[in-house]
């Protein structure tokens, strides 16, 4: 059953992810080429500061499903119902924080922009885009968690896949009717309330939940200590365009989102494999399954330091020419940045090769004994911005991201071998090591192919078609030869994975 769970969690992600990506790259490049670099620019920007809300999702979020992990191994309906409604009630109160934030930073962002823009349209943007963000994280959240915690994570992925389809649609019709852009954002965020009642109408249907119950006072216990880690996830996480808005200027935001939108879709691709394995790690830890949770621990590592070399590799070898296609007859910036690209794919490939660690640490629960590591995580990252952006601009973010990635993915490396799996930190080493040296070979390797000249996408995709499978060869027999065994459990539960009835 966990197999089959699994899978389908990973195929409806990953389609998720792709719909994410295409709709990423349209939308952005619709706006660029319509409003200019500027509006693209601060979209992004106000993005970034309403994520507040989602960090509260996420951290509370994380703890509420560690908390149903053992209630549904049990089946135990009036403990999920109770655990739903201390939830339910915790994230109401947050909403009405949110609004309060929302109407504050309506009124105080259009202070920090000074590119032209009117206050009023700034105004209304804000509160625009904040609608959109209630509709995607507030409404229907309790179900989404726990259709999570339930390794039903694929019925989240396909309403919200549904979602996205119509808003993209909707944005490209009104983009290329020439409509203003606070109509855009307003009607293809109406979308998103799709999401929220599909979510009810599954849950009402599938599980018995009791709605009259009391709440689990003790359900919630450490959500300050969840809540602080994405508190530092989102000062983290949202450093470097905040630090970019207020130091330079709306169009190297831009050029910043545009590049991240290449990283973020990379990375949201790796996730789905950490997202759909979590709530197994959950399971496996509420019936006390170690030796089970050590084997298949192993395997996913394994098969998580591949993919990442894989995508993140290839990405450092394509991304260049994508961003001089994507951007061809653009004029008011300047989107060819080397050195900031590999820096910035370097950083996220950091953070990806920690996802492992992080979902074991989250399924047990462990959100206090990690919480410090998380704020000196932030801490570096804003110091080193702050100190290295106005010498070096666009690049000074990216040192203070890959700096405090690095060092976080290295403290959860080691806390997991320490407190919850007691294995050698080697073995982490010994994966970077080999990890890295495959990278290595593909660099050289990719020197000798033939070379194109790279004006469109159908040339583009000759070229990532070549780079990719020559990526894949190489990671997949490195370490294939050093980690046999891995390699050959990774093959076996996939082969059971498929023999299973879906």
């Amino acid at each position: 059953m966990r197999s089959k769970k699994v899978l389908a969690n990973v195929i409806t992600s990953l389609l998720l992810q792709f719909t994410l990506i295409v709709s990423g790259f349209i939308i952005p490049w619709l706006i660029i080429r319509t409003y200019g670099s500027n509006v693209n620019g601060v979209i992004a920007s106000i993005t970034q500061f309403l994520g507040f809300f989602a960090l509260l999702e996420g951290g509370v979020g994380g703890v509420v499903r560690s908390t149903l992990y053992k209630s549904l191994a049990s089946k135990d309906v009036i403990a999920i119902s109770r655990i739903l409604k201390s939830a339910e009630k915790f994230f109401r109160r947050i909403s009405y924080v949110f609004i309060l934030f929302l109407l504050v930073m309506a009124i105080g962002y259009p202070y920090l922009v000074s590119d032209g823009f009117d206050k009023t349209f700034i105004f209304t943007l804000v509160i625009i885009l904040g609608i959109k963000t209630i509709a995607q994280y507030f409404f229907g959240i309790t179900y989404q968690i726990l259709l999570q915690a339930d390794q039903k994570s694929y019925v989240t992925s396909f309403f919200h896949i549904i979602a996205i389809i119509f808003s993209t649609i909707i944005a490209t019709v009104l983009i290329n009717l020439d409509t203003s852009i606070r109509i855009v954002q307003l009607f293809s965020a109406g979308v998103f309330i799709l999401k929220p009642i599909g979510l009810h109408l599954y849950v009402k249907h599938k599980y018995k939940i009791i709605t009259n119950c009391d709440e689990d006072k003790s359900a919630l216990n450490q959500k300050w200590d969840g809540i602080g880690h994405h508190i530092a996830y989102f000062l983290h996480n949202r450093t470097d365009i905040v630090v970019l808005t207020l130091f330079t200027n709306i169009k190297e935001v831009s050029v910043y989102s545009i590049y991240m939108m290449v990283a973020v879709g990379i990375r949201n691709v790796t996730t789905t494999f950490s997202s759909a394995i979590e709530a197994v790690f959950g399971d496996m830890l509420a019936k006390r399954e170690k030796e089970s949770l050590e084997n298949n621990f192993n395997i996913f590592e394994f098969l998580f330091f591949m993919i990442t070399t894989i995508l993140f590799t290839s990405a450092a070898l394509l991304i260049l020419p994508f961003v001089s296609v994507y951007t061809k007859g653009v004029t008011d910036a300047n989107y060819f940045r080397p050195l900031f690209a590999y820096i910035l794919l370097a950083a996220e490939a950091a953070y990806c090769i920690r996802l492992p660690y992080h979902s074991v640490v989250i399924a047990a629960g462990h959100f206090k004994q990690t919480r410090n590591g998380a704020f000196l995580e932030a801490a570096i990252n804003i110091v080193l911005s702050l100190i290295l952006v106005n010498h070096f601009g666009l690049i000074g973010v990216a040192i203070g991201t890959l700096c405090s990635m690095i060092f976080r993915t290295v403290q959860y490396a080691l806390y997991l071998s320490k407190n919850i799996l007691n294995r050698s930190i080697l073995k982490f080493i010994k994966r970077v090591v080999v990890n890295f040296s495959a990278v290595l070979i593909v660099v050289i390797v990719s020197k000798f192919l033939p070379e194109i000249v790279i004006n469109n996408y159908f040339h583009w995709i000759i070229y990532a078609c070549e780079i990719t499978v020559i990526t894949v060869i190489v990671t997949l027999l490195i370490n294939s030869i050093i980690y046999y065994a891995e390699m050959r459990g990774l093959v076996n539960s996939f082969k059971k994975m498929i023999k299973r009835k879906f």
